[in-house]
């Protein structure tokens, strides 16, 4: 009997039935319910389903794989996250579940952009979920592989077209059936269980075994799949690094202003008094986890290194440590969070590009009468729409479908560059008006794109530039076009009273 599979699998029956609770239960009976829950999170469950949508298989994976093969100079870019996350959660979270409230009772990241200005205009509304739907469905279709390739690992038998079928099938069903709440309360044990996961490999290494630190110092070199020979050097530590890889690591950080599927969960929260509890929660989750995912791949280094570096199969490194020093049903609950890491970032972007579609494109321009119960069914189809078109471009081959995947690691700096100038200015500068927050959107996207494709080569990560431009813009606009109306100033005004209660 393989109880690793046992275990892995049984996660994911879990996963189901919690949407069949969520979708019994008779909660979502509007949009606010399905796509915000009803802003009735709790402290708990807003931080740990915030930082598990945040935290894809990239945590267990990515990080750890570079780390692993180049150093510990890779670990900046998970400083810079974890910076980020706290200056977001201490500066923005609370301000932002006020002002979404005050400014006409917002769900989505783009509705409360046109509300918070009074706006009855929808071009910044229609721009930012065009924005969102693509991104998001490109998420989401990277989300459907990095799951692919696990279930593949545990069943080697199985093709990959099926083990996506099956993980994509999963994830719409229960996202499908629970909306916010199903994917807020599985991200909250998800979040758990990668946390766990991240902190038993090292300590049972640190533990057990004995280690040759001589070992971080060996070259190993592998042919990549362009037949490019790759050096892995672990160097002299973090701050070997250059001076270019420290500040676009930290630059990573700025995104976080402006990740749509991060941020709405400040907007869920039942009590803008909740905020603190919850970012104390997950400031200490997020610097766990990545301190643990830096420590394994430090480990890994001396007792995995040969064995992966000269296959360049890095990424791959927690699920060997975890089959080397796990008995299978242990190693089946480890392999399990890599896929929660997955799934708890897919139904959360799944969700918000429905919610983008449903609330920003077709209630206010394509159905303005439609029922609560009409904006809620087409939700739910537009989660399988978006889901059936990421799988299209999941399972599709050739160079298209790789080029369109890799457009996932400039989406990050795409959202960040375009949407968190805007939002940060939205909630701490009164003065502020719609046509700099349009300026802010298009120039810091513009930028963060003409940076990639023609400046790259300059080493800084496109995000900076982009950021910089989109704050600048959105500041000299908004100078030059003329004081915001009454209207905007009362809103303002309202969510930051010291007495507003919602």
């Amino acid at each position: 009997m393989n109880w690793e599979i046992i275990v892995f699998l049984a996660y994911f029956i879990i996963l189901f039935f919690v949407g069949l609770i969520f979708y019994f239960d008779g909660s979502n009976k509007n949009q606010e319910d399905y796509f915000l829950g009803g802003r009735s999170m709790g402290p708990w469950v807003t931080a740990m389903s915030a930082q598990a949508s945040d935290m894809s298989a990239w945590l267990l994976m990515g990080l750890p794989g570079s780390i692993l093969a180049f150093g510990f100079g890779q670990i900046w870019i998970g400083i810079g996250l974890a910076i980020g996350t706290a200056l977001n959660w201490i500066f923005c979270a609370e301000r932002l579940r006020k002002f979404s409230k005050a400014a006409n009772d917002a769900i989505t990241l783009p509705q409360y952009l046109t509300n918070r200005f009074a706006s009855d205009k929808k071009t910044l509304q229609v721009i930012c979920a065009v924005i969102f739907m693509i991104a998001f469905t490109v998420y989401v279709a990277s989300a459907f592989v990095a799951g692919t390739s696990v279930f593949t690992m545990l069943f080697p038998g199985m093709s990959d077209r099926l083990a996506m079928t099956i993980f994509a099938l999963i994830i719409i069903g229960y996202t499908f059936l629970g909306g916010f709440k199903a994917v807020c309360w599985t991200d909250f044990f998800q979040g758990i269980l990668m946390l766990v996961a991240l902190l038993a490999v090292p300590i049972i290494v640190v533990t057990t075994q004995d280690l040759d630190t001589s070992l971080l110092q060996t070259v190993y070199q592998y042919t990549d799949a362009s037949g490019a020979a790759v050096t892995c050097d672990f160097g002299a530590g973090i701050f070997s690094a250059s001076w270019k890889e420290i500040v676009s690591g930290l630059a990573w950080g700025l995104g976080y202003f402006g990740m749509p599927h991060i941020i709405i969960r400040f907007m869920s929260i039942e009590k803008p008094s909740m905020v603190k509890k919850s970012a104390a929660v997950a400031i200490v989750w997020v610097v766990l986890s990545i301190g643990a995912a830096c420590y394994m791949a430090y480990l890994a280094r001396m007792i995995v290194g040969e064995e992966l570096l000269t296959q360049g199969a890095q990424k791959t490194v927690f699920i060997v440590m975890a089959r080397k020093f796990f008995p299978p049903a242990i190693a089946g609950f480890l392999l399990a969070a890599i896929m929660a890491a997955s799934v708890s970032t897919a139904d959360s972007q799944l969700l918000v590009a429905s919610s983008s579609f449903t609330a920003d494109i077709y209630q206010p321009l394509i159905r303005k009468e439609a029922s609560d119960k009409e904006v809620l069914n087409m939700g739910r189809a537009a989660v399988v729409v978006i889901a059936v078109i990421a799988y299209l471009i999941a399972t599709s081959n050739g160079a298209g479908a790789q080029a369109i995947m890799n457009l996932v690691e400039n989406a990050w700096g795409i959202f960040g560059a375009a949407f968190g100038p805007v939002v940060i200015l939205s909630l701490f500068w009164r003065r502020f008006n719609y046509t700099g927050a349009c300026a802010g959107v298009v120039v810091g996207a513009l930028v963060d794109i003409i940076w990639l494709y023609w400046l790259s080569s300059t080493g800084v990560y496109e995000l900076l530039p982009g950021f910089i431009a989109g704050f600048a813009a959105a500041v000299v606009f908004t100078l030059i076009s003329g004081e915001p109306e009454k209207e905007v100033t009362d809103i303002f005004d309202k969510a930051t009273a010291a007495d507003y209660q919602d």
